[in-house]
């Protein structure tokens, strides 16, 4: 009868480990199985970067990019001289010219290869918060200091894009000629603090606000990054690019 009550007993002991084994406890949001290192290298991405006076160098275990910040494709915001000027033809009807032209810049990120986790999670600040794949910075959601971007949404060309005073073009949506070129689900670019930034799509589904966290991203594989990595979302809702602050330590951008 002993024998019968250990038996029953390691029985159940190896229930419970194979329960406690078999759960999917590896952070990835995709829900598979599959392991997500937190050894992040973004070494491999570099190379998808390419824009008109777009650069970059690596020192050690950081990224140099210098860029003209101007983009490679049509917007009225191009002086009329410029091969690239287009009137507007985006769906916006409510669409305003805004007075500003795109002019060329020299802005310069310095970012590291081996983004983690901040301890203090930094606020994006306005202007340039990162780099897309052709070389036009990134801002955040905001027009100014806590302003929505409700009425300047309709300043956005047909690339959802526009130039502030200094003629900086820039985007604070989803650049809709990178995911129109390279797919929904793409690669975009970076944030100053090295993570990369997609569109949004994932796994054949479109990405909601409720889908990420409170920094705009999440983590997971994706088609660059197949041991996963974490990384922010365009998303058609506010905030759309970026939440309350950078995921990882930003690096330093001058411009």
């Amino acid at each position: 009868m002993k024998k019968i009550k250990k038996i029953s007993l390691l029985l159940s002991l190896s229930a419970i480990v194979f329960i406690a084994c078999s759960g999917d406890d590896n952070g990835d949001s995709s829900g598979t199985s599959d392991p997500v290192s937190t050894d992040y290298d973004i070494t491999s991405i570099l190379t998808k970067f390419n824009g008109t006076g777009l650069s970059y160098e690596v020192n050690g275990n950081t990224v140099t990019f210098t860029s003209e910040g101007v983009p490679n494709h049509t917007s009225p915001y191009w002086p009329t001289n410029n091969p690239l000027h287009e009137a507007y033809n985006g769906t916006n009807t409510n669409f305003q010219l805004n007075p500003n032209t795109i002019s060329s810049q020299n802005i310069v990120f310095t970012i590291t290869l081996n983004p983690a986790e901040a301890s203090n999670h930094a606020a994006t600040g306005l202007g340039p918060i990162g780099i897309s794949r052709n070389g036009v910075a990134f801002y955040n959601q905001y027009a100014g200091p806590d302003q929505p971007l409700t009425n300047e949404i309709d300043s956005f060309d047909q690339w959802l894009g526009h130039p502030q005073m200094s003629g900086q073009y820039h985007y604070h949506i989803e650049p809709t000629y990178l995911t129109t070129q390279f797919g929904d689900d793409a690669f975009l670019g970076l944030l100053s603090d090295g993570f990369p930034v997609y569109g949004p799509m994932e796994n054949g589904s479109e990405i909601s606000n409720s889908d990420l966290d409170e920094y705009h991203g999440h983590t997971g594989v994706t088609a660059d990054f197949p041991n996963g990595i974490y990384h922010y979302h365009i998303t058609a809702e506010d905030p759309y690019l970026n939440g309350n602050g950078y995921f990882g330590t930003p690096g330093n951008i001058s411009n």
